[in-house]
Formats: C-alpha cells, sequence, structure tokens
C-alpha cells in the first residue's frame, strides 16, 4: 500500500506565496521522478513542475522564476514553493510520483488534490 499525503492549499491574494508538500508512505523500494499537476476548472490537467531521482528539474513556463520544486529523500516528500502568485494560478495542485515497490513492480501514483485559490 501506497499513499501519498498533500498539505499547504488554501487561499492567499495575489503576489503572496504558498508552499505545497507531498509526504510518500508505505511499501517503497526506490522513488523515480516526482512532479506537480494542477487542473483548473474546465481545463486539461497540465505539468507545473517536475524533479527527477536526481534532482533535475523542468517548469511549466507559465511558472518558471516564481514556483521552486524540491524533494527531501530521507523523507519521501516533495515541496512546491509558490511564489508571486497570480490568479491564473487557481487551480486543484496534484502531486504525482514514479516509483517502485520492488525491483521489477513501478507505478505512478497520485495525491487526491488540495485546493490553492489565488484573489486579485
Amino acid at each position: 500500500q501506497v499513499q501519498l499525503v498533500e498539505s499547504g492549499g488554501g487561499l492567499v491574494q495575489a503576489g503572496g506565496s504558498l508552499r505545497l508538500s507531498c509526504a510518500v508512505s508505505g511499501s517503497i523500494f526506490s522513488i523515480n521522478a516526482m512532479g506537480w499537476y494542477r487542473q483548473a476548472p474546465g481545463k486539461q490537467r497540465e505539468l507545473v513542475a517536475r524533479i527527477t531521482s536526481g534532482a533535475s528539474t523542468n517548469y511549466a513556463d507559465s511558472v518558471k522564476g516564481r514556483f521552486t520544486i524540491s524533494r527531501d529523500n530521507a523523507k519521501n516528500t516533495m515541496y512546491l514553493q509558490m511564489n508571486s502568485l497570480k490568479p491564473e494560478d487557481t487551480a486543484v495542485y496534484y502531486c504525482a510520483v514514479d516509483l517502485n515497490r520492488s525491483t521489477y513492480s513501478r507505478t505512478v501514483y497520485w495525491g487526491q488534490g488540495t485546493q490553492v485559490t489565488v484573489s486579485s
């Protein structure tokens, strides 16, 4: 059994900051890439940021320079620091984790989502 628990969402004014966390627990052999996605009402889910096991990162153009993704491998936790938030960042944010439960079992797991609302 693997669980992803997200936290840190909420309501913030434009220009403000939030920090999202995604804690992974359960039967885990190793964690590969981790990522944050978001889905706004009426829109498709999109990749926000991704970090590999070697800490290489990539970001959506819309968040470059404002968001920072990081991970703490000792805690099996990923973070998303969001600064200079804009109303268009409003969405449900999901974490996704590509992990191995054994040497031959690899699956992507998703968190339950956390709401981020940015008021103008």
